[in-house]
């Protein structure tokens, strides 16, 4: 199979309390300067990723709000796949956090996202541009306000950090998005994750990659685990397709190639 793009995801896949490293960014221009494209895939607001992710501008394209937001670096376009909440909506479950927030005396961010240092990423309740995005302490309360205002929202969870969307609406219905608007097959590309909210769109992918720091059921449902972490498991992804292999096709099994 000649695969022709790399869809990552970038907290736990690509990064590292959301930095990525320099051997990762290098091995990312090694695979565009191969003629294939980079599609960054998370769940991160636009608007955070715009400002204050330098990486995302290295991107053929980014799906983004967990697949409710198409995203052209390049020519600075976007396309919403979906409504955002309504403001009643937004604005019942903001004064419900805020109670909350005066009843928890030390609320903690989970691990993978506590050392980040983009100030409003950590928010209480993030608004983007469709999504809706809060943490786990308030996982109840969300899913309350929903049940009481009877609108018709999902729930996604990943690693600690909750994310409200229209129904229908995730990584698989973005990256399919995606395919349709750049004529590119899902089968010639190779998606990479690590967390719940990537199993979607890693079985769309031609060949689905875990890395070393996957969740166990993530790791179960992909081709191949690679031998490193985070962006270095990337790295070695690309590494594998264009340094070492020299060819395109990729172990068939599911680690230990």
């Amino acid at each position: 199979m000649n695969y022709l793009a790399l869809a990552t995801d970038f907290d736990g896949t690509l990064a590292t309390d959301g930095v990525v490293e320099n051997a990762t960014l290098k091995a990312l221009k090694q695979w565009q300067q191969s003629g294939r494209k980079l599609i960054l895939i998370t769940g991160r607001q636009l608007d955070n990723l715009i400002d204050h992710i330098p990486v995302t501008r290295m991107f053929d394209w980014v799906i983004a709000e967990n697949g409710a937001v198409l995203y052209q670096p390049a020519t600075q376009v976007e396309k919403l796949l979906a409504e955002r909440p309504s403001e009643a909506f937004i604005s019942q479950l903001r004064d419900r956090i805020h109670q909350k927030q005066q009843t928890l005396k030390n609320p903690t961010l989970p691990e993978e996202f506590s050392k980040i240092d983009h100030g409003h990423f950590l928010e209480p309740l993030g608004v983007g541009r469709v999504i809706i995005a809060t943490w786990e302490p308030y996982l109840q309360i969300t899913q309350e306000t929903i049940q009481e205002l009877g609108i018709n929202l999902q729930i996604i969870c990943n690693k600690g950090a909750v994310m409200v969307l229209p129904k229908g609406i995730n990584k698989a219905f973005g990256l399919t998005a995606l395919s349709q608007l750049i004529n590119l097959p899902l089968q010639q590309i190779i998606g990479v994750g690590d967390a719940e909210n990537d199993c979607d769109f890693l079985e769309q992918c031609g060949y689905s990659v875990a890395v070393a720091n996957a969740l166990p059921e993530v790791k179960a449902k992909v081709n191949l685990v690679t031998k490193n972490d985070r962006g270095s498991g990337v790295a070695e992804l690309i590494e594998l397709m264009i340094t070492e292999s020299g060819r395109d096709d990729l172990p068939p099994t599911l680690t230990n190639y």
